[in-house]
């Protein structure tokens, strides 16, 4: 019962930190970390040991899924050069030189060190996400850090895999080649193929809250199934999102598409807390079982690989802009804006926190691992660093870097907009009856608004107007409740329909879930 409390606890308390650091705009995984070292020292704290395999499963592939789901597969498409770059070649070379590190320093076998730099490779652009939403950064610098996030994991789980293997001893590194083409060949397939399965299933699923269970149940499956059968889980995972985002919008309803978002938001949250909770009290067991001298060494080894890690990224960042800036001439407008430049790669070197993926897959390491309490230790050591460090330091290097702002975005959305107004308008001619005519209109209003975006006041003032006569209604319903005009049953279906009403009326992004950074 003592765990049930503490996780309690600590989920109230992760909520409030939450609600800080959107105050002080920092990433709030960099809060999280502090409270997870402080609960290393908390007296009586339990040790929590979780099976290897379903830490894997039950932390990363449900967070996996929620970040591919809205990945774009244009951006990759445009991107693709740069994201090669950061999410193949950055995370081999962090992975050889922190390697290297690991043999040197710490004497680790050859393979126990390619797992701990696999480990450490790949960073979480969720957590620079919330800092970066508040400042006007480049499109192509969100997307790629986005983009990176979803195929380093891939990539380093794939190193991290073999490394293992070879470690325990089921498997030579000199075999790993085939190894990889067949596992990313077969994920990919396989990903397509139960995203179409789960596709068939989900439409045939009208009740919001079966639904749910049954992504959840499914993104499960997806993970063991891919594990078992030798396949790259995390690969799996994201071409099974990216099937599913792609066509699921059209067949689910928005009342299931509205409640599954909020169910997912929540779970990705929790799952991010409990991963901090066992860093930290993973941590504690850790420092405990080392000798005197033995941790002396060991946090000089966690501080080294820290440092390592963070020089890594932004030597190969800048490496990589100097030389396509070298070598390549934009001439349209378009070429440029999308070019790399020194400033983007400063920004994108120093976005490389470590999160959930590098926390998650250290505990997941094996007992009798070889060198595992410092490789733990280590990987436990860069996430915090990189957290503190550079999450808490991105909003001052922000203004530094003073970006212009890009309206690439806004810009379609506008446009989208006044094509999908003008497409029910279409559709509404052709009805001449007294409703057609009153929808009519409310069409017309709103796309004399989406054709003017560059008048910022009059959309805010349409907006403020529907909220404002949603608001008396919402009182109006309140007293009629009080008053025993109406019972509770009638109160709340016309509370959802106004709550209905007041999301419509809400420009998007202005209520921001717990797990939007």
């Amino acid at each position: 019962m003592a765990l049930f409390e503490l996780t309690l606890i600590l989920l109230l308390i992760a909520v409030a930190l939450t609600a800080l650091s959107r105050r002080l705009e920092i990433p709030y995984p960099s809060l999280l970390a502090l409270a997870g070292v402080a609960l290393a020292f908390v007296p009586g704290a339990p040790v929590i040991e979780i099976d290897p395999e379903l830490a894997l499963a039950l932390f990363i592939a449900p967070v996996l899924l929620d970040a591919a789901y809205d990945t774009s597969l244009r951006d990759l498409k445009r991107y693709r050069l740069s994201l090669a770059l950061l999410a193949l070649g950055a995370v081999v070379f962090t992975t050889a030189v922190v390697a290297y590190v690991g043999c040197k320093m710490a004497g680790l076998p050859v393979a126990a060190a390619i797992a701990l730099g696999a480990i450490v490779a790949p960073p979480d652009a969720v957590a620079a996400s919330a800092v970066l939403s508040q400042f006007r950064v480049p499109h192509r610098i969100t997307a790629i850090l986005q983009g990176e996030s979803l195929l380093n994991d891939a990539t380093a789980l794939l190193i991290y895999r073999i490394a293992v293997s070879a470690a325990v001893g089921t498997l030579m590194l000199k075999d790993a080649v085939p190894v990889i083409l067949l596992a990313t060949v077969g994920s990919v397939v396989a990903g397509y193929l139960f995203g179409r399965v789960s596709l068939l299933t989900l439409t045939r699923i009208e009740d919001a809250a079966s639904s749910t269970v049954v992504q959840f149940a499914g993104t499960f499956a997806v993970w063991i199934i891919a594990d078992k059968l030798g396949l790259s889980a995390i690969i799996t995972i994201v071409v099974y999102a990216i099937t599913i985002a792609r066509t699921a919008p059209r067949r689910m309803s928005a009342r299931r598409r509205v409640s599954t978002y909020s169910v997912w938001e929540s779970a990705v949250f929790v799952l991010n807390v409990l991963a901090f909770v066992l860093m930290g009290l993973q941590a504690r067991s850790i420092v405990g079982r080392l000798s005197g001298d033995g941790q002396g060494e060991a946090f000089l080894f966690a501080g080294t690989v820290v440092a390592v890690v963070i020089v890594a990224r932004l030597v190969w960042v800048m490496g990589y802009v100097a030389i396509i800036r070298q070598f390549t001439h934009p001439d349209s407008e378009g070429q440029k804006r999308d070019a790399p430049t020194f400033r983007g790669a400063v920004l994108v070197g120093w976005c490389g926190m470590r999160g959930l993926v590098t926390l998650v897959v250290a505990i997941a390491l094996p007992a009798d691992f070889p060198g595992r309490d410092p490789i733990v230790l280590a990987a436990f050591a860069v996430v915090l660093g990189t957290l503190v460090l550079q999450g808490m330091s991105l909003k001052p290097l922000l203004r530094r870097l003073n970006f212009e702002r890009d309206m690439t975005i806004d810009r379609e959305v506008a446009e989208a907009r006044v094509a999908i107004m003008q497409a029910a308008l279409d559709v509404l001619n052709r009805k001449t009856s007294a409703a057609a005519a009153v929808v009519r209109e409310q069409y017309e209003a709103q796309r004399r608004v989406a054709e003017n975006p560059d008048d910022a006041q009059a959309a805010t003032e349409y907006d403020r107007l529907r909220l404002y006569a949603i608001k008396r209604q919402r009182d109006t319903l309140e007293e009629l409740r009080s008053n025993g005009t109406i019972g509770d049953e009638a109160y709340h279906r016309l509370e959802e329909e106004i709550d209905w009403s007041e999301l419509a009326a809400s420009p998007a992004g202005s209520y921001q879930p717990l797990t939007t950074y």
